[in-house]
This record gives structure tokens, sequence and C-alpha cells, in this order.
């Protein structure tokens, strides 16, 4: 008899390496997917929270008067009495309020940017305050390490690093000696700048007390908003 040829049996062949990429694919899409969900800087509260830095800054600015009128040198003489210093003083301020400002923010800025130190720490501390309580969604918990920290105990925490931060550090020290000098130098030239010439009574009410509030008027806004983050997280 003569033989009967049988083919071999097929073995199942199966496509781990398409399977893994495809595996690969899909977990790459949802990382990237959820980190786009939770990344706090994409969030429109953060929007809203620069875009009201930035509108601020922008008509504060406008408002400043011109440099030139402040290091006016014939407008310069002695205060006769204390009292009128702060007469002075306090029409200069109402006048070159913005200005003043963006003297005393300088004086911040490069005492800041001198020491890289203190800079750092407290860039962390404002960027851990704005991105893992302000600005982070309240439905995603802040999660390190494993484990999941409530928001009252994520509030904590800021508070904890702040005082560490501020008053443990060299931050403290800087910023104080900045707003020092800062103050000093603002108060030095009101009293000795003879306001007569400024025009102070023909300002009209409505551009003073707009003046008084259009330069780092996003403060108040940030207060608002983190004042209402925290109500609503408490």
């Amino acid at each position: 008899m003569a033989a009967t040829a049988t083919s071999p049996p097929l073995l199942p062949i199966s496509n781990s390496s398409s399977a893994a990429a495809t595996t690969t694919t899909a977990i790459t899409t949802d990382s990237s997917s959820s980190l786009q969900q939770t990344a706090p800087i994409a969030t429109p509260a953060f929007r809203a929270f620069i875009n009201n830095i930035t509108e601020s800054l922008r008509h504060g600015l406008s408002q400043r008067r011109p440099w030139s009128e402040l290091a006016e040198r014939s407008a310069f003489t002695k205060p006769e009495s204390f009292s009128e210093a702060a007469i002075r003083v306090r029409k200069n301020y109402s006048y070159f309020r913005v200005n003043y400002l963006s003297v005393i923010t300088a004086i911040l800025a490069f005492s800041l940017l001198t020491n890289p130190l203190s800079l750092l720490f407290l860039t962390g501390l404002l960027a851990s305050w704005l991105f893992l309580y302000l600005f982070r969604p309240a439905d995603q918990p802040l999660v390190i390490f494993g484990r999941t920290y409530t928001d009252r105990e994520t509030l904590g925490i800021l508070i904890v690093l702040s005082v560490v931060v501020v008053f443990l550090t060299s931050v403290g020290s800087v910023l104080i000696s900045a707003l020092i000098i800062g103050l000093a130098i603002v108060c030095a030239h009101g009293a000795f700048r003879v306001p007569e010439d400024l025009f102070l009574d023909e300002q009209p009410a409505s551009s003073v007390a707009s003046s008084a509030t259009g330069f780092l008027n996003f403060l108040g806004g940030a207060a608002t908003n983190a004042a209402a983050a925290a109500a609503v997280r408490v």
C-alpha cells in the first residue's frame, strides 16, 4: 500500500509585536490625554488669571507719569517742616503712584535677581500655591508618591511650607530689605519734590480713583479667586 501523504498540522501564529505596539500606543494616548486633562496650566481659571494680570499691568502702566517730570531738578526743595514733608509725600504719591510702584517693583526684582537662591525658593513657593492648590481641578486630588492628600492636608502643607520659606530662609530678609529701600526712596522723593506744578486740583475724582486701583489691580482679583477656591475646597 502506498503511504498516504499527510500535511503537517498548522500552528497558530500570534502577532505579539503588533499587539504590544497597539497596547503601548493606547497606553501612551491615554497617558497623554490624562496629562492634558490634569495640567493646571491648561485650565480656564489659570488662563483668566494670566489675562487679568496682563490687562491690569497694561492699564496701570498706561497711567504712569513721564519719568522726566519725576526727576525734574528745579522742582526739588527742602521741606520747612515735617508736616509739609508729609503733605508733599501724600500729594506726590497721588500723582506719581504708578511710577513709585514701578520703582519699588524694580528694586524687588533686582534684589531677587542678585539672590538666585531666594528667587528659586520664592518661585517654587508661588508655583506650589498656583498649581497644587489654587488652579488644580477640584475633582483631581493631589497624589504624591502613591499617597492621596485631601484639600485640607494640601492647604496645611502649603501654609507650613510658606512659613518655612519666608521666615527660615533668606527670602523674608531679601523682600523686607528691598521694600524698606524702595519705601525710603519713595518717601525721600515725595518729601523733596514740590507738588505745586502737578495740577492735582484739575484731576477728576474718577481719574484719581482709577489711578489708585489701576496698577497691580490683579492682586485683588487673584486674592478674590484664591479666597473663592479656598472656600470651595475647605
